[in-house]
């Protein structure tokens, strides 16, 4: 890993807000595309996933999303467990930002998108018993939507339209549908 990204991991840490607000979305960036510093940070974001700060929390999760891409070893298999825990975070803003971006693991192969769209479409029918269900479930759909406009494939847009049918209240099918429009 090259020391500019180095300090942007390093200034995760700051206790300056905006410092940290500009590492985080230096390494988003970053991890956009491969990378081939994966496996240095890793295991620290796996051990993130659990710290008592929900900040840390949620950037782990969200990198990991994204390094699924720089996987080739294929870890993000047995370590998704984990950070999918995180979308059920005590703090809601923390679930919803580990939710709204554990897509990006789709992108990295058909067994990694399997398991996603897998757990989306469970969560999407379980979810009605957590609280602000419709903001998960629009955020499930989201999350499809995006997968679908990277890899254009049909049957993630019909997986999203049969969940849609399955919503009988009018305001929010019409909402849901929205995102597919």
């Amino acid at each position: 890993m090259d020391k500019p990204m180095q300090s942007h991991f390093e200034n995760l840490n700051s206790p300056d807000r905006n410092v940290q607000y500009e590492a985080y979305n230096q390494i988003i960036a970053a991890t956009e595309k491969p990378v081939d510093w994966a496996y240095e940070v890793w295991d620290q974001l796996k051990d993130d996933l659990d710290d008592p700060d929900n900040h840390k929390r949620s950037r782990a999760a969200q990198f990991l999303a994204h390094l699924a891409i720089s996987d080739p070893e294929k870890k993000i298999l047995n370590d998704f467990p984990a950070i999918w825990n995180v979308t059920y975070d005590k703090k809601f803003v923390t679930a919803r930002h580990s939710l709204q971006s554990i897509w990006r693991i789709a992108l990295a192969g058909n067994e990694q998108k399997e398991m996603v769209v897998n757990h989306l479409v469970d969560r999407f029918h379980a979810c009605e018993e957590e609280k602000n269900f419709t903001l998960i479930r629009n955020d499930i759909l989201q999350a499809l939507r995006n997968l679908f406009n990277e890899i254009k494939e049909d049957d993630i847009k019909q997986t999203a339209l049969n969940l849609i049918e399955t919503v009988t209240d009018a305001n929010y099918k019409k909402k849901y549908l929205a995102i597919w429009k």
